[in-house]
């Protein structure tokens, strides 16, 4: 089978969470796979070769956090927030995800098909070639089935999905004062997601306005039990000791964190769990409590990037931007936010396949007409590949 080869490119590879830039190489894609990859790469008789006239090379980017199946919008929310109201007072007077779940709910499953294709192409065009799809806004078994359902779909040879079921999102209305009899129903579905094979992992919102630490362990519990792995919205608003149940049950990923104690991020160095940062959300709730950064980095935790896409708290169709977010407003720097949004965003999917430039991992790759990888978390948005190559897929695809 012929191959297709990179070539006169300037390779980020991000082996280690670096660049390890790669002057004047060259990658050869066969089967899907990495074959070959450096500065002597022989294009052999029959391949394809793609000159790139020394273009950068990155992995393909990887948003390991997003909410992309929803209907409606929340511009009410956003007019409330302007008016000085809080994420929890919009949630009392009727906003929020509760929102999001009526309108939803409501959709039919071509138009809400349709409405989350547009936003994953936005994502694609911005350079991502793996994604993560949460569930959590049907809020009972059937339409949290819909929604997985509807992500699955999703996926083409042009980008991959990962499904999680974050049917602990939030308390519908008919269960109103009664969550601990959500959250039995939310375990029910663990098992029907599994069962199914709709779901690759189970998330679920630690918060005081959502679930307490008795009640997401009671969801963790389930997962364990039907072979799923977690990961978990901790810390967000609050400090409800989020990041370290999400280390006790070897979470693939602990996200948002801005109010984590350092106990929290020692926990979750020790369980290898990675912390996912979200500064999208962290701008448009005007937060000021940033995540833990120093902390994170003096243990050692790695820290993916993501867009947190979804419609109240981080409307969000761009990765990079997102990676500039986390310069700009965390103090992270260029090669962190893009190992942010490679490898260590596939290490918070548990794909380990992929998010470098390496003999053996999947084929996913973005060319880009700069010079250099800190250019992609300097440009505060319009940035886009100029094309990409999905699991070395016979020519480039156009975003």
């Amino acid at each position: 089978m012929a191959a297709l080869v990179v070539t006169g490119a300037r390779i980020a590879t991000m082996r280690g969470g670096k660049y390890s830039i790669i002057e004047r190489g060259a990658v050869r894609c066969l089967d899907g796979r990495i074959a070959s990859v450096g500065s002597d790469v022989v294009a052999l008789s029959g391949d394809e070769v793609v000159d790139v006239d020394g273009a950068l090379v990155t992995p393909g980017l990887i948003d390991c956090h997003t909410h992309l199946v929803y209907a409606g919008d929340r511009t009410r929310d956003f007019e409330m927030r302007t008016a000085g109201r809080s994420y929890a007072e919009i949630a009392k007077a009727g906003g929020g995800i509760v929102s999001t779940v009526k309108a939803t709910r409501a959709a039919s499953d071509d138009a809400l098909r349709k409405a989350s294709a547009r936003r994953l192409a936005a994502l694609m065009a911005s350079g991502v070639t793996t994604l993560e799809i949460k569930s959590g806004y049907g809020l009972d078994a059937d339409q949290e089935m819909r929604c997985l359902r509807v992500a699955r779909s999703l996926e083409s040879p042009a980008v991959s999905i990962s499904t999680t079921l974050l049917a602990a999102h939030a308390v519908p209305p008919e269960f109103a004062g009664r969550a601990d009899a959500y959250v039995d129903e939310v375990c029910a579905m663990i098992a029907r997601a599994a069962e199914e094979k709709l779901a690759d992992a189970v998330d679920a919102f630690c918060e005081t306005i959502a679930f307490s630490p008795a009640q997401v362990r009671r969801v963790f519990e389930a997962a364990d039990r039907n072979g799923l792995r977690v990961k978990l919205h901790a810390d967000q608003l609050t400090d409800c000791g989020g990041a370290a149940l999400a280390a006790q049950f070897g979470a693939l990923s602990a996200d948002h964190l801005e109010h984590t104690n350092e106990a929290g991020v020692a926990a979750m160095a020790r369980a290898g769990t990675v912390a996912v940062i979200l500064p999208g959300a962290y701008y448009f709730l005007r937060e000021t409590k940033r995540p833990p950064i120093d902390w994170l980095r003096k243990h050692g935790v790695p820290m993916a990037v993501a867009t947190d896409c979804n419609p109240g708290t981080s409307p969000l169709t761009s990765l990079p931007t997102a990676m500039n977010m986390a310069c700009t407003l965390f103090d992270m720097t260029p090669e962190e936010a893009l190992a942010g949004a490679t490898i260590h965003a596939a290490r918070a999917l548990g794909m380990n396949d992929r998010g470098t430039i390496e003999v053996g991992k999947r084929a996913d790759l973005a060319i880009w007409e700069v010079e250099h990888p800190s250019h992609l978390a300097w440009q505060v948005a319009g940035l886009a590949p100029s094309a990409l190559i999905v699991q070395g897929g016979g020519a480039a695809v156009r975003p």
